[in-house]
């Protein structure tokens, strides 16, 4: 334990910032584990649960707890692991759609052109 006044405030300092610290990481990380079961099990929450994971997360960078290319890369793993979720979901809605469209092209009736043509002023 110090003797000093000076290195006395500076210890008590340093725990209430890394109380405070340890607060906001576990908001974050709390708020990152209901996002990631509620997109796990596909409810429909997952989104709304991603935009508070991805405010807690701002929040923690902007009091300096992370830095900001961590912040960064945590909201993007997040949303892309929302992204992932979401076209395993329609991607085989999309090929038959295609193939639809596909067909629909081929028996449509191809339209006549007209050329327009333009006078020029004199």
């Amino acid at each position: 334990m110090p003797n000093i006044k000076s290195a006395i405030k500076r210890v008590k300092v340093a725990e209430t910032k890394t109380k405070r610290n340890n607060m906001i990481k576990s908001e974050c990380k709390t708020a990152i584990k209901k996002y990631e079961t509620a997109n796990n099990n596909g409810d429909k929450e997952a989104v709304e649960l991603l935009s508070k994971a991805k405010s807690k997360i701002d929040s923690a960078c902007s009091k300096g707890v992370i830095s900001k290319n961590a912040a960064s890369r945590k909201k993007s793993r997040l949303e892309s692991k929302l992204a992932v979720k979401a076209d395993a979901k329609k991607a085989p809605a999309k090929k038959a759609e295609a193939k639809v469209e596909a067909t629909e092209e081929k028996e449509a009736p191809k339209k006549a052109t007209t050329k327009k043509t333009t006078k020029k002023a004199e």
